[in-house]
C-alpha cells in the first residue's frame, strides 16, 4: 500500500519539488495544507503516515513549530510522525524538541541524509 504524505504550509513550487523528491524515492501519495485548519481536516478524515510541516507557513507566514505543537497535543494526532521542513539547524532541534522527528530542508533534496529521514518513517525495517 502506498503511503501517504502531507504537506503542510509550502508554496506551490515548493510543494511540487517536495512532491517530486518523494515520489522519485518512495511509494507515495502527497497531500497539501495550507494551515494548520485544512492539516487537521485531512488528518482526522483519513490515514496520514508523514505530515511535512513548512518552517513559516507560507499563507500567513505563521510558524510552524505551532503546528507540530497542536499535533503532538492532540490525541488523535500525537501518533503521527511529524518533520519540519527547514534548513536551519536550530528550527530542526526545536521541533525535535516538541516530538518531531529530524527532518529536512528544501536545499537538502540530493543529500542522502534527507532520503534516510524519510525513508525512516515511510519504510521501516
Amino acid at each position: 500500500m502506498s503511503s501517504r504524505v502531507l504537506d503542510v504550509g509550502n508554496c506551490v513550487p515548493d510543494h511540487l519539488a517536495i512532491r517530486a523528491f518523494l515520489t522519485q524515492h518512495f511509494d507515495c501519495e502527497v497531500l497539501r495544507a495550507d494551515d494548520a485548519a485544512a492539516a487537521f481536516d485531512l488528518l482526522n478524515g483519513s490515514r496520514v503516515d508523514l505530515v511535512l510541516v513548512n518552517r513559516k507557513l507560507d499563507i500567513d507566514y505563521s510558524d510552524g513549530i505551532e503546528v507540530i505543537r497542536a499535533m503532538k497535543a492532540d490525541p488523535t494526532t500525537a501518533h503521527v510522525p511529524v518533520m519540519l521542513v527547514t534548513n536551519y539547524p536550530e528550527h530542526q532541534e526545536a521541533a525535535i524538541a516538541i516530538g518531531a522527528v529530524r527532518g529536512f530542508g528544501k536545499l537538502e533534496f540530493e543529500k542522502p541524509e534527507s532520503r534516510a529521514a524519510v525513508a525512516a518513517v515511510l519504510e521501516p525495517e
